[in-house]
């Protein structure tokens, strides 16, 4: 015997809840997998200065945003045939499932706050390091003028956030872009922030996911509770 009434309308609630969910799933997977093969990332997160690799904590993130957005796909499917078999042994999985994700997505969530700004920070120092070895480097063995021109050319930058940063395009046209006047040489911006405009934007696009994916993870719950609770009481008549 189905759910009748109330029950019922909670049922397809659920159920478009659970589609909605599945979608935000398809959704992080695909940006995720976009912030994975970004070129201004993956131009800059790949380089090597001599045995040293750039910094790959971004990645690890994106990494787990893709683990995410699977497993947000799977448990929404399984959450829509629950719905609609009226199982409470999947609504129950499903809300089983839906409680671990909430509490990784929370523990993603304070490790992201913590490591927010040390991400932007590693890639900065990794940069200062490269930026270094090309102004003493007396030839293009040292693979740092390599690395920094790759900074300069894909963040439309030139130097880091100090003195020496201002002058340099003024006469290391090797490193930076020979500027077309003064002007255009004191407007241009350092690497140190557009290094940090980067990271933030995207931190920025991840954040928003996050908070939309737990406001309807809560429902969900709530929603599966209620609906396993009708039609345990269904069966009873």
């Amino acid at each position: 015997m189905g759910v009748e009434g109330c029950t019922k309308c909670i049922k397809y609630l659920l159920f478009v809840f659970n589609f909605i969910f599945w979608l935000a799933g398809g959704i992080i997977l695909g940006v995720s997998l976009w912030l994975r093969h970004d070129s201004q990332t993956t131009n800059i997160l790949y380089l090597q200065l001599g045995d040293k690799q750039a910094p790959n904590t971004f990645y690890v993130g994106i990494y787990i945003l893709i683990a995410v957005g699977a497993v947000m796909m799977l448990v929404g499917f399984l959450g829509c045939y629950g719905a609609i078999q009226e199982s409470q042994c999947l609504l129950g999985t499903f809300f089983t499932c839906l409680v671990i994700l909430f509490a990784c997505e929370v523990a993603a969530g304070i490790w992201g706050f913590v490591n927010k700004d040390q991400i932007a920070k590693d890639v900065k120092q990794f940069y200062d390091q490269a930026f270094q070895q090309a102004l003493m480097a007396e030839s293009d063995t040292n693979n740092g003028k390599a690395v920094v021109r790759t900074f300069h050319e894909t963040l439309d930058c030139c130097g880091p956030d100090s003195a020496m940063g201002v002058i340099t395009p003024l006469w290391r046209e090797d490193l930076c872009p020979k500027p077309d006047s003064i002007l255009k040489t004191l407007k241009t911006s350092s690497c140190h922030r557009k290094i940090d405009e980067l990271f933030s934007g995207k931190l920025y696009l991840i954040g928003i996911a996050a908070i939309v994916v737990a406001v309807i993870m809560i429902f969900e719950m709530i929603l599966s509770m209620v609906l396993c609770c009708g039609i345990r009481n269904s069966s009873v008549y």
